[in-house]
């Protein structure tokens, strides 16, 4: 959807999946597109109904964890449009992760015993379960790949205070354990997801979405553990299977590195598999959006009045 002007409008933003309308000077208004990106880079084709599965997803989980920190979450005025507070962010995201999976393992693998500044024993297969979850931070890049940085470094760089960054920590581990226990009662097990927070009003909010397939990684918890136990890979729902295929066809985002070849049958899988994520996390079956282009426009426009007029 192009960029479209809606009452009150102050500024425009375009993300990698989002498109980012200010309103006035306290509101946001986010519509989840349908493109995809993998390593930050944003892929050629979009995924029909991708949009709409982490908007819905999102809403779900923040008002499933909306007794846990404030979030900025207030209307969702289309499937795939959500508006709240605006807030000023951290630059750094929180990365909480159950399992020895992705990014992890790829590190593990590569000899590192070290992620974070946290130490790693020997001897894990992939995907193995931590005893507890642990915290991964990484900055925020504007532009190009975010970069693993420990919690001293944050502390130093100023990124956050030491009560702020408590704070945040607690935050997310009572969000990830809240994750994990909407994920058991469907069958699922959250391996690992992000979080990124900011404060508006002197007061820490969470921001964006959580729990979706492109910020977690989800597999089914039936045969998790045999699985895991005999080096093999589980079954997996999230956005990690197409970092596996991009990554088969020679692509993690460098320089140089061309973009495999997204066919038709690649697209329809993508777009298969988030449904059927959708689905069940859930619970609930998929309804593709009804409203067009414009139609969502006009509710967009709608919800500023909304949002600034009361």
């Amino acid at each position: 959807m192009p960029f479209s002007t809606l009452p009150y409008q102050t500024g425009f933003y375009r993300g990698k999946v989002r498109d980012v309308y200010s309103i006035g000077s306290d509101w946001l208004i986010m519509l989840a597109s349908d493109r995809i990106s993998a390593f930050d880079v944003i892929l050629p084709r979009t995924i029909p109904f991708k949009g709409q599965v982490l908007n819905q997803i999102a809403a779900h989980m923040l008002r499933q964890c909306a007794d846990i920190c404030p979030n900025w979450l207030l209307d969702v005025p289309a499937p795939n449009v959500s508006a709240g507070w605006k807030c000023e962010p951290f630059k750094i995201e929180i990365v909480v992760r159950g399992t020895l999976t992705g990014h992890a393992w790829r590190t593990y693998q590569s000899g590192s015993r070290q992620l974070c500044g946290i130490p790693l024993p020997e001897g894990l297969n992939e995907n193995a379960s931590f005893p507890t979850p642990i915290i991964t931070p990484s900055t925020k890049a504007a532009a190009g790949h975010d970069e693993d940085i420990a919690a001293d470094e944050i502390i130093r760089q100023q990124l956050a205070t030491p009560e702020e960054y408590r704070m945040i920590c607690e935050y997310a581990l009572a969000l990830f354990e809240r994750g994990r226990q909407l994920a058991h009662a469907r069958g699922l097990i959250l391996a690992d997801t992000k979080y990124e927070f900011g404060k508006r009003d002197g007061k820490i909010y969470l921001m964006d979405e959580i729990h979706t397939p492109d910020s977690s990684r989800y597999f089914r918890a039936e045969g998790f553990e045999e699985k895991v136990g005999k080096g093999e890979k589980p079954e997996q729902l999230s956005k990690e299977f197409v970092r596996e295929w991009l990554m088969s066809e020679g692509f993690m985002g460098q320089a140089g590195q061309a973009i495999p070849e997204m066919t038709d049958e690649r697209v329809h899988e993508i777009s298969n598999r988030y449904i059927q994520l959708y689905e069940k996390v859930t619970g609930e079956n998929f309804i593709p959006n009804p409203f067009s282009e414009k139609e969502t426009v006009e509710l967009m426009k709608k919800c500023a009045q909304r949002l600034v007029e009361g």
